[in-house]
């Protein structure tokens, strides 16, 4: 994977945040999933410079090369804080999973930030599942965080990869070590039992429908239900929103499918 040289670092009240900042032309924001960082992206990047787009690919706090929280905080404040920093506003936002909620709940805090949002596998942060699949992961993820088996989560973080309907051996092993590698390094900051100082943004699905910016979910077919669901419930509640399925991927479509997910991201683009 690339190396974190070419970061750059903006000086928060709280800490220092990481990201790249590459490319001239209109501003895309990329927003990595959670326990990832910006190289979630390493195939994003190029195809976007070339054509013609600015990409901003942060670090979201408490990831990567991103200072830990030590105070209250909202990851959608960072991402705006970030944008004016660089005064790139209004930017296109694209996320995948936890990013996808950052870049819903920063549209809907921040609209004047926001001119579309690209969201794979997520709705907002309101999110709430009844799944068994899904819970039982979030429950192996908590008890093996709270105990610091650090074994044991990444082997519940990883099945977020193939999803409910597919196994590990289903998906190559390069996609796997790129989410190793950077699981364990955002995990490797972080303590069992730590305290999570995120404040949730709330209100969201009733704010929804009053959010103009052009808004597109984008889901794999073999993801969990309840994610796809809450997401195309999202394209359905905005203003201007439409869906998409990738057939044949999972929860990190992006990264499964580059090339199909590219020409999505870059046909939405050139439709603003």
């Amino acid at each position: 994977m690339n190396a974190v040289s070419d970061l750059r670092f903006l000086a928060s009240v709280d800490g220092d945040l990481a990201y790249r900042d590459t490319g001239t032309g209109d501003p895309v924001v990329l927003v990595h999933s959670g326990f990832t960082d910006h190289r979630l992206f390493e195939d994003q990047v190029p195809a976007l410079t070339a054509a013609g787009y600015r990409v901003i690919a942060p670090d979201v706090r408490g990831h990567g090369a991103s200072a830990n929280a030590t105070r209250p905080f909202r990851w959608a404040d960072d991402l705006a804080a970030l944008l004016r920093h660089l005064d790139a506003g209004p930017a296109v936002l694209v996320g995948v999973s936890m990013g996808g909620v950052i870049a819903t709940d920063t549209v809907l805090e921040y609209p004047e930030l926001v001119r579309g949002v690209v969201a794979a596998g997520a709705a907002t942060s309101e999110f709430q599942t009844t799944d068994p699949w899904h819970l039982q992961v979030r429950a192996e993820l908590a008890r093996a965080g709270a105990e610091g088996d650090v074994d044991g989560w990444l082997a519940a973080f990883l099945r977020f990869a193939p999803g409910p309907h597919r196994t590990l051996d289903d998906i190559g092993p390069a996609l796997l070590a790129r989410l190793r590698e950077m699981a364990l390094h955002t995990l490797s900051k972080h303590t069992p039992g730590e305290h999570d100082r995120r404040v949730p943004v709330t209100g969201t699905w009733a704010r929804a429908p009053r959010t103009d910016a052009p808004l597109l979910t984008v889901n794999g077919s073999l993801d969990c239900a309840d994610i796809v669901g809450e997401a195309e419930r999202l394209a359905r509640t905005v203003r201007d929103g439409r869906s998409v399925t990738i057939e044949g991927a999972g929860h990190y479509t992006n990264l499964e499918q580059p090339e199909t997910f590219n020409r999505i991201v870059l046909d939405f683009l050139r439709s603003l």
